[in-house]
């Protein structure tokens, strides 16, 4: 049986005007995530309908472990510095084991 995946869902309110830098941010760190990290499945950036300043991150690993690595990458890091001042505020991280598929 397959270990169920680590997922982590980020959600950020971005200020005005801001969005596109934010999302060249965050396309950087998704981007990266994918190519250079093998334990990470999947990293989606999601502006959900009806809303202009919120964008979420749905991210899938292999494990707590591989999330864990990817806290300590240099394209995170790049993502740290950036998008600060992008935002009005980054709302609570929240994390799940996905079971299927």
């Amino acid at each position: 049986m397959r270990t169920p995946a680590f997922v982590v869902i980020a959600e950020f309110q971005v200020k005005p005007g801001k969005l596109p830098a934010f999302l060249e941010a965050a396309q950087d760190d998704a981007k990266h995530s994918l190519a250079d990290e093998p334990g990470c499945r999947q990293f989606d950036v999601i502006c959900p309908e009806g809303t202009d300043d919120t964008v979420v991150f749905y991210e899938v690993y292999d494990s707590r472990a591989a999330f864990d690595a990817h806290l300590e990458t240099p394209h995170l890091e790049r993502f740290r510095r950036a998008f600060p001042p992008l935002i009005v505020e980054e709302r609570p991280v929240r994390f799940a084991e996905r079971q299927y598929p």
